[in-house]
């Protein structure tokens, strides 16, 4: 199915990839223009390099965007604005949060793991010990 019949424009650094060449399990970067919030790409997982870009005009709008998916595993996003990228990181339902960068993950030992519908807890780090562990009272009378 071509691209323009799902109501968006595939692209790849400036000019169409529709011959795109799939070797193997290997699938070339994509960029998506002209994309909306009601289309799958938004909210459906999607493994692979594709990038929807959607045009937004507050804040919120692109936060609510973001969050309105069952999944949470990862959300990346980038912005000049310290105080605004406090806002968006603090605002994102996401296990792992790219901001203003594109490997989060390379820190030793970091948490890793979704939210929502992505993965069942975490692993790594002190947190992922701490999904192993469990706290009880005892009391015991002699």
């Amino acid at each position: 199915m071509l691209p323009e019949t799902l109501g968006y424009t595939l692209g790849y650094n400036g000019y169409s990839i529709y011959t795109y060449k799939a070797d193997g399990l290997y699938y070339e970067p994509t960029v998506l223009s002209g994309v909306n919030k009601d289309m799958l790409i938004t909210y459906q997982k999607t493994f692979g390099p594709v990038a929807p870009i959607i045009p937004f005009d507050r804040e919120e709008e692109v936060i609510e965007l973001a969050n309105n998916t069952e999944y949470g595993l990862a959300a990346y996003f980038y912005t000049q604005n310290i105080s605004r990228g406090v806002r968006v990181y603090e605002a994102l339902e996401f296990g792992i949060i790219g901001y203003n960068d594109a490997i989060p993950t390379v820190v030793q030992k970091p948490p890793f793991g979704g939210m929502k519908e992505s993965g069942m807890g975490r692993e790594g780090g002190h947190q992922g010990l701490e999904e192993d562990l469990g706290e009880n009272y005892i009391s015991m009378g002699f």
